[in-house]
């Protein structure tokens, strides 16, 4: 087994101002590179993501346990179909994108075309490293972009890995990664880029924006919340349960748009939390702590906070379904459902981030509808239902990010949709062509062809011209 890596050290201040300088003087040039030219990087990249595919399971592995086949699902796939994605497409995304012109401007042409940003920030996650990484790099270097990534200290070999993959692919002028913790972080958002993309606490993700606005960089959040899932009495519970509990407990549950609560018809709550624990079983025996598949938490410090929110849910009347077993030596904390759950425990207070399932009851689909409501817009919503009615009816009365019908988590992997939260979960978009628009300026162009009715509304202003304003103000 390879030595364990400490968290990388800060970044110099001067290390830190060297690299952005030289993307600075670089930018330009970067921008000015056509579809096909940036096509041939994303295939390069790819070919090096394959070739590194090995190093980026040990990686993983030695940050939090996480099983080869996951690795491949959730970190490897998502990237090379967002590159493949990108690839055939870019040449219709810089292209020009023509918009019709009102009659009032006769004679001339409209279009939009999207050139680069131009410098940007990626500050990644540590619970999916490799895919929260590299999907925005995918988007920023298709529009264009000269790129900084700070990845996650809490993932320290996975960082390493992705220092030495893109030394091989890019030199620091275009795409640079800087590692470090808080006060890297810091540094970086001193500095006057054009665009930062963050992923991240909805707290972080106010200390990101505070820092765009004084330079008055735009920004893309992606954020997260308590993502709940509501299965009505329609549902086919088995493949309900099945599906909620890979969701909640793929990565350790440490997922962004994770089925973060459950609200089921009382009428199949018992029926629910059994196929539930069977699909636990079923996934990861009945001992998951010797189960390969099963991850483990990311640090101490999250393994305590999760520990916490359980032990307070506890002593405010919540009931342990399954699981509830800690072992703090390996940062293990068993797949757990509970039910009882109090609204102000701190299970249901803060984003779980963990394997642990409240499971509630609802008798009227509005009494779930209004609890959802009442908290911030989550980043998902998942709806397990057979009542075409219901799921127009939740979607009408509910509002998120984006979700699933029937299923949870596989919207992420579908790159024609745009991937984002609302408000505290998140700001702007992701994935395909709604990233490549995010790293990109809409410049809109108009091209004047023959002489056309404005000519006639200049100055002097006349009693006819006054005619004219009035006439074009009615009828166009």
């Amino acid at each position: 087994m390879e030595k364990v890596l400490e968290q990388p050290a800060e970044t110099s201040v001067s290390e830190i101002q060297k690299i952005f300088d030289a993307q600075k003087d670089n930018y330009l040039q970067v921008g000015s590179t056509t579809a096909s030219q940036r096509r041939a990087k994303l295939k390069k990249l790819h070919q090096t993501i394959e070739d590194y595919r090995p190093q980026i399971k040990e990686a993983m592995y030695q940050d939090y346990r996480k099983h080869p086949s996951e690795v491949d699902l959730t970190e490897v796939y998502p990237i090379t179909s967002e590159i493949k994605h990108a690839r055939r497409k870019l040449g219709n995304w810089m292209g020009k994108h023509s918009v019709s012109t009102p009659i009032a401007l006769l004679g001339s042409s409209s279009h939009v075309r999207y050139e680069p940003k131009g410098m940007v920030l990626i500050i990644s996650p540590w619970n999916f490293p490799f895919n929260l990484t590299f999907g925005p790099l995918v988007s920023a270097i298709a529009a264009g972009n000269s790129v900084i990534i700070k990845p996650s200290e809490m993932t320290p070999h996975s960082s390493a890995l992705m220092v030495k993959l893109l030394a091989e692919v890019f030199d620091q002028n275009e795409v640079a990664v800087i590692e470090g913790g808080k006060d890297t972080s810091t540094e970086l958002l001193a500095l006057k880029f054009n665009h930062i993309f963050f992923t991240g606490s909805p707290n972080v993700g106010k200390i990101v924006m505070a820092a765009a606005a004084k330079h008055l960089t735009s920004v893309t959040l992606e954020l997260g919340g308590k993502s709940p899932t509501i299965v009505d009495k329609t549902a086919d519970l088995k493949m309900a349960a099945r599906r909620v509990a890979w969701g909640k407990y793929l990565n350790n549950g440490q997922v962004c748009i994770a089925p973060d609560y459950v609200y089921v018809h009382e009428s199949k709550k018992a029926e629910f939390v059994e196929e539930v624990n069977k699909a636990i079983a079923n996934f990861y025996t009945e001992t998951a702590s010797d189960e390969s598949s099963y991850s483990r938490i990311v640090n101490q410090k999250h393994f305590d906070r999760i520990k916490s929110y359980v032990d307070d849910a506890v002593d405010k009347g919540a009931k342990v379904e399954s699981g509830g077993k800690f072992d703090s030596s390996q940062n293990y904390i068993s797949p757990t459902v509970m039910t009882d759950v109090s609204n102000e425990s701190k299970l249901m207070t803060n984003e779980i981030f963990g394997p642990i399932m409240p499971i509630f009851t609802f008798k009227d689909l509005d009494e779930a509808i209004d609890q959802i409501n009442s908290r911030e817009k989550p980043l998902a919503l998942y709806i397990f239902s057979k009542s075409n009615k219901k799921i127009n009816y939740i979607l009408k009365n509910t509002r998120a990010g984006g979700g699933c019908i029937n299923h949870t988590s596989v919207q992420f992997f579908n790159t024609n949709l745009p991937f984002g939260g609302s408000n505290n979960s998140g700001i702007g978009k992701g994935h395909g062509y709604a990233g490549f628009k995010s790293f990109s300026n809409a410049r809109g162009i108009l091209r004047q062809h023959i002489p056309n009715a404005v000519e006639l509304l200049l100055p002097p202003y006349t009693k006819f011209t006054q005619k004219l304003i009035d006439l074009t103000i009615k009828w166009f």
